[in-house]
């Protein structure tokens, strides 16, 4: 993605919320995150909040109270921000200026798609979900980028309907 785009997207999100409320903001694209796949674009914003400079830790609640705060923000970045950014985090800033704990933030997803529909989910289905390394994930993001699968999740399903056509 151009440097242009990257900061275009970046001042789009600023300008959403009130002077001060966000810390920085990080435009990634696959290779920059394990967890954005082949052809995505992803967006993780770190926001200020009281207390930081004071040294407290964040905890849920201040999560919760940005969230409940700029809730007209979130819903005008929903709304407005390209489709092609699958999903947008938001986590608070720590107070050392380093990432907050995995974990703590809260998420804008599905973003770019049509929500599934009880019609459009075979009931036979069942959810899993599973830790990949490095190189099962290469694997899988080659797939998609050869055009066989769309997801990671679709490639995992593809794997397994090979071998259960040609078991060893």
């Amino acid at each position: 993605m151009e440097n242009a785009v990257t900061e275009r997207i970046e001042q789009q999100v600023r300008s959403a919320f009130p002077d001060g409320a966000i810390a920085w903001v990080q435009v990634l694209q696959y290779g920059d995150d394990p967890v954005v796949q082949p052809g995505q674009t992803a967006i993780r914003v770190f926001f200020d909040w009281p207390g930081r400079s004071d040294g407290k830790k964040a905890d849920p609640k201040t999560v919760h109270a940005f969230v409940v705060a700029n809730s007209a923000a979130l819903d005008v970045l929903r709304d407005e921000l390209p489709r092609s950014i699958r999903w947008v985090e938001f986590r608070p800033e720590s107070p050392a200026g380093a990432a907050s704990p995995h974990g703590l933030s809260y998420r804008i997803t599905d973003r770019g798609q049509q929500a599934a529909t009880q019609h459009d989910v075979p009931e036979n289905l069942t959810p899993v979900m599973t830790r990949l390394g490095p190189a099962d994930l290469a694997t899988l993001d080659s797939l998609i980028k050869a055009g066989i699968v769309n997801s990671r999740a679709e490639g995992v399903r593809w794997a397994i309907g090979r071998l259960r056509e040609h078991p060893a």
